[in-house]
């Protein structure tokens, strides 16, 4: 039987990850959970904006940038984006900002949060223009699974991730306006005995 570290020695290894991570990155850990706020997944999510993406085969290209997430009280998020298109190597038009929500999926292998169906709730069209139109909807579509499968919302910090070790995830979501993971044990277990 493996036993529990001790707990100074935790104390002392989750000051010392505090010390190496950015002030960004703060989850929670409680028992067999971790969780983060929103605010540091809003920062997250800024960090690694603006995203260009190819779709359509590469015909056009999609540009997202100032992302703003918020995660109210339900299974899904809120994420706004500002969107800009370019055709045939030519510079980024903007086309508007679109209002998205989403659930959540949590991927164990990358220890990342994707969106999950996203959908696009509202268009506010750059320049006061018309709003979307079908092409233009499906393009929007396109883009957004791509990005779903392939950009997080949140990554947990490598350090944290790896006091995980070999842990198993029992579930992910969203509770009370966070994004939280439990495992299969405390996760101060994983931390190697002194």
């Amino acid at each position: 039987m493996r036993s529990r570290p001790s707990l100074p020695w935790f104390l002392c290894a989750c000051l010392a990850l505090a010390c190496v991570l950015p002030a960004a990155a703060a989850p929670q850990v409680d028992g067999r959970r971790v969780s983060v706020g929103a605010e540091d997944a809003r920062l997250f999510l800024e960090g690694r904006f603006p995203v260009t993406q190819d779709a359509l085969g590469g015909l056009v290209e999609v540009t997202a940038s100032r992302p703003q997430l918020e995660i109210p009280p339900g299974s899904r998020v809120r994420l706004s984006l500002d969107l800009a298109l370019a055709t045939m190597g030519g510079a980024p038009v903007p086309m508007g900002r679109a209002d998205l929500s989403s659930a959540l999926r949590y991927d164990a292998a990358r220890q990342a949060f994707f969106l999950d169906q996203p959908r696009v709730e509202a268009f506010h069209p750059a320049n006061g223009g018309e709003g979307l139109d079908a092409k233009t909807q499906a393009l929007l579509n396109a883009w957004l699974a791509d990005y779903a499968a392939s950009e997080p919302v949140y990554r947990i910090d490598p350090a944290i991730a790896a006091l995980l070790g070999g842990m198993q995830v029992e579930s992910a979501g969203i509770e009370d306006g966070r994004l939280v993971v439990t495992f299969d044990r405390e996760v101060g277990m994983a931390a190697p005995a002194p």
